[in-house]
C-alpha cells in the first residue's frame, strides 16, 4: 500500500474538522470526468460523516489529456488568495461539462473576484508554482491517475463509489 509522502498541513485546502479521526486527501483534476463522477459522492461522504472526517484536496492537473485542468487549478489557487477556494472547486466540478477560458472568468464574476486579476494571475502563472508543488508531491505518494484519494495517509485503492468510500473509512474509524 502507497503512503501519502506529503503530510497534510495548515497549507493544504481543507474542508471539515482538523481534529477529525480520518482524513481523506484527494489528489484531482478539474477536468477529469472520473473526478467529476467523484465529486459528489465525496460531499455525500463528508455529509454522512459529519465532524470525523477531514476532507483535503490537492491539485493533480493531467495537462496532457485535459487542456483546461491546470489554468482551472490555478484559478482555484487564485480564488484561494482571496479565501474563496471551495466555493471555486465546487463550480468548477459542477460546471466541468462546459470548461474553458470563458466560463473560469464567469465563475470569477460569480464569485466576486476581478476576471482581469485572473487573467494577469493566470497570464503570468503565479499560482502555478503551488499547483506543481501538489502535483509533484503526488507524484511522489504515487498518484497516477485521478481522482486518487488517501485515508490517513494510506492510498486507497478499490473503488470511490459512496458504498466503499463509507466502508473504508469506516475501516479506518475501527
Amino acid at each position: 500500500m502507497t503512503k501519502l509522502s506529503i503530510a497534510v498541513s495548515a497549507k493544504d485546502h481543507q474542508q471539515g474538522n482538523p481534529h477529525a479521526p480520518c482524513t481523506l486527501v484527494e489528489y484531482g483534476d478539474y477536468q477529469c470526468p472520473s473526478c467529476g463522477h467523484a465529486y459528489p459522492i465525496v460531499k455525500r461522504v463528508q455529509k454522512h460523516f459529519g465532524k470525523r472526517l477531514l476532507f483535503v484536496f490537492r491539485n493533480f492537473p493531467l495537462s496532457q489529456m485535459h487542456p483546461y485542468a491546470e489554468p482551472a487549478a490555478e484559478t482555484a489557487e487564485f480564488a484561494a488568495a482571496h479565501d474563496k477556494f471551495w466555493e471555486m472547486h465546487d463550480l468548477l466540478y459542477e460546471n466541468q461539462n462546459r470548461l474553458d477560458d470563458a466560463l473560469l472568468f464567469e465563475l470569477a464574476q460569480k464569485l466576486h473576484l476581478d476576471p482581469a486579476e485572473l487573467r494577469e494571475a493566470l497570464e503570468s502563472k503565479e499560482f502555478e508554482p503551488r499547483v506543481r508543488a501538489d502535483f509533484s508531491g503526488g507524484v511522489r505518494s504515487g498518484v497516477n491517475g485521478t481522482p486518487t484519494f488517501f485515508l490517513n495517509g494510506q492510498r486507497h485503492d478499490g473503488p470511490y463509489d459512496f458504498d466503499s468510500l463509507v466502508e473504508a473509512v469506516d475501516r479506518v474509524l475501527e
